[in-house]
């Protein structure tokens, strides 16, 4: 069965050129013009990956990944006709999973399409493996695999799948140090160089989300200076 794309994006032109490309790769499309028919649209087709424009009428591009993010974990890649890093960075707060600059090369944009299709059916087929629940223990952190949960005292910490897949990835390889461009191309799958500020920006979200001082003195994500990051629970 061909997945579907919901494109969103109030520009004409830019959903042809997309539409066209994404059926000739055999991908279904459904579009939207603006804010509130993607979410209406999300909810009434269920589509496999979406195509999100920032600049909407109606509702934005940031406040439809927010009210999508509440109820699924579809991914989300945010297109942008701005360089400006606080669009990437808000973005990615938000929980999308990637975002390009507009107009998008083409050939860049499916292969970011393949890739996070790719990491879903991984993801959909560790959970069908499983069958039960399989936590990995890091300091006071559980990771269940099964639910794609991080939790610290049982309680949910809500990381995005995202954020969740990179400190999975890390704690399987506890003390490994790996380059930003490394980890855009294992937990992002990208078979291009990507924004290397695309891991900083989430490394900085799971940060401020895993580290609490008042529940736990223990640091997890650590920066080696030029390198990159690793994963290890040191207590002060």
């Amino acid at each position: 069965m061909a997945k579907k794309i919901l494109i969103v994006d109030d520009e004409q032109n830019i959903v042809d050129i997309l539409k066209f490309n994404l059926r000739k790769e055999g991908y279904e499309t459904i579009e939207a013009y603006d804010g509130e028919e993607a979410v209406r649209l999300c909810d009434q087709y269920e589509p496999d990956l979406i195509l999100l424009d920032v600049m909407l009428p109606k509702m934005d591009g940031f406040s439809v990944c927010r009210k999508i993010r509440e109820k699924s974990n579809v991914p989300i890649i945010m297109l942008t006709a701005r360089e400006e890093e606080f669009d990437q960075v808000l973005g990615l707060e938000l929980g999308a999973d990637d975002y390009i600059t507009k107009p998008p090369s083409i050939r860049v944009l499916l292969s970011r399409i393949k890739s996070n299709l790719r990491r879903t059916e991984i993801q959909e087929k560790e959970t069908e493996s499983l069958g039960s629940s399989a936590i990995l223990h890091l300091g006071k952190l559980e990771i269940d695999t099964q639910r794609f949960e991080i939790r610290r005292n049982g309680e949910d910490l809500h990381l995005t799948i995202r954020e969740y897949e990179l400190v999975k990835f890390l704690a399987e390889r506890e003390g490994q140090i790996f380059t930003r461009e490394q980890l855009l191309k294992e937990v992002w799958g990208y078979e291009f160089p990507g924004d290397k500020r695309t891991v900083d920006v989430t490394v900085a979200r799971i940060r401020e989300k895993i580290e609490d001082e008042s529940v736990d003195k223990g640091k997890y994500i650590h920066t080696k200076r030029g390198i990159g990051y690793y994963i290890k629970y040191i207590t002060d």
